[in-house]
């Protein structure tokens, strides 16, 4: 559903030439809903009635200055009571607007934020691999402990401290 929606607004963006602004207002919805548990409380919780989720998203629209295709879009996703799925369509629009340009997305997922020049050495690094631009798509999660997890395309590499612990914990499993 959710592949759907982000293919549809990735057609009315691509038919107005406005791509890059509504990968940019996504990108500033993304990240409202990484830094605001309220936010995403509103967007998961079936608790909400349509009218108070259109109301309340709204309101966060138009306080972060987002709006045209963007707002317009994200309004008939909280009518249709489909907010639920607001992050898988963002990451759909992105993926389908980096095929575009033919460039690809890495979703990376990592213990503690990436300064600039990290996320920079990354995307440099990832292209050298691909040979294409890579956008990358940073989730910060404690629970890996430390390294970084890198999907691109099929392919993923878990160099996660987690994931390296555990493989020492099932080894002292089988000698113990």
């Amino acid at each position: 559903m959710a592949g759907r929606y982000a293919t549809a607004l990735f057609d009315l963006a691509k038919e107005a030439g406005a791509i890059d602004a509504v990968a940019a207002d996504l990108d500033t919805l993304s990240s409202l809903l990484a830094e605001s548990d309220d936010l995403r409380r509103l967007t998961l919780s079936p608790v909400f009635s349509a009218e108070d989720q259109s109301r309340a998203i709204i309101a966060v629209l138009d306080r972060a200055g987002i709006g045209g295709l963007t707002a317009k879009f994200v309004k008939l996703v909280a009518q249709n009571r489909r907010l639920f799925a607001i992050e898988p369509m963002i990451k759909g629009f992105r993926a389908l607007a980096a095929a575009e340009r033919g460039a690809a997305t890495a979703e990376v997922t990592v213990a503690e934020a990436l300064t600039d020049g990290r996320r920079a050495a990354l995307a440099k690094a990832l292209q050298d691999v691909t040979g294409k631009t890579v956008d990358v798509d940073v989730k910060v999660d404690p629970k890996i402990l430390g390294g970084i997890i890198v999907r691109l395309g099929s392919r993923m590499v878990d160099a996660s401290l987690k994931t390296k612990l555990n493989s020492i914990k099932l080894a002292m499993k089988e000698v113990g």
